[in-house]
């Protein structure tokens, strides 16, 4: 089954607008990926400034040739390169067990 990746970014409030900008000029930049399943950038609404990056892929293989490949990429860069929006990230891993979708009518 799938296995999802979850990074976990610690944004001040401040800098929130700066990392949601950032997202949306890169849309694109994962969907055509090998591999590649599901995509969704979570902000927080209450009791955490940690906004959550869900990514699903195929198989841990595909996630990690994004990663050496297309992400590495997209996060080199010279001393031009922005300041991180975030102040701390955490990478969780998990593999589906279960499942479920809507039942269609």
């Amino acid at each position: 089954m799938s296995v999802v990746k979850i990074n976990v970014l610690t944004v001040p409030a401040e800098q929130r607008e700066t990392l949601e900008k950032r997202f949306a000029s890169r849309a694109h930049a994962v969907e055509n990926s090998d591999g590649f399943e599901w995509f969704e950038l979570l902000r927080p609404v209450e009791g955490t400034d940690d906004y959550v990056v869900y990514t699903r892929w195929r198989d841990e293989e595909s996630f990690q040739a994004w990663m050496e490949g297309p992400m590495k990429a997209a996060h080199q860069g010279g001393s031009d390169r922005p300041k991180p929006a975030a102040s701390g990230s955490t990478v969780w891993s998990f593999e589906v067990v279960q499942q479920a979708a809507p039942k269609s009518e």
